[in-house]
């Protein structure tokens, strides 16, 4: 058990202050996870947005994630199983295409993405 959760009746609960407070920024861009249409999600600084289309700045597909049982779940706690997810290496910069959601993350979430190793195929 860390600072961060408790578990009661083997049910893990998270601080409310860790949930609500957000990542830190990258020279004032936003911590964010992308999801599109068709090419998967990601989560990376948001650099720009134009109607469908965005630029993250050290970006990761999130390929695969367990301990969330939804992206919005995923956004806020993170993953409580980093060794069991799937994401590949950090890209410097990917434009994506028919964007279709924009999660803010918190900082406990963003913890957990850089806890997941590489995932080599």
């Amino acid at each position: 058990m860390d600072d961060e959760t408790i578990t009661v009746n083997n049910v893990e609960y998270v601080r409310a202050d860790k949930v609500s407070e957000k990542a830190s920024l990258l020279d004032g861009l936003e911590y964010v996870i992308i999801r599109t249409k068709s090419a998967g999600v990601f989560s990376g600084y948001l650099k720009s947005k134009e109607g469908s289309e965005v630029k993250l700045l050290k970006a990761r597909r999130l390929y695969q994630w367990y301990g969330s049982a939804t992206l919005s779940q995923f956004a806020q706690v993170g993953t409580s199983k980093p060794s069991k997810c799937k994401f590949p290496v950090e890209v410097d910069s990917i434009t994506l295409l028919g964007v279709i959601e924009i999660i803010t993350v918190t900082a406990m979430a963003k913890n957990t993405i850089d806890e997941v190793p590489i995932w080599k195929a």
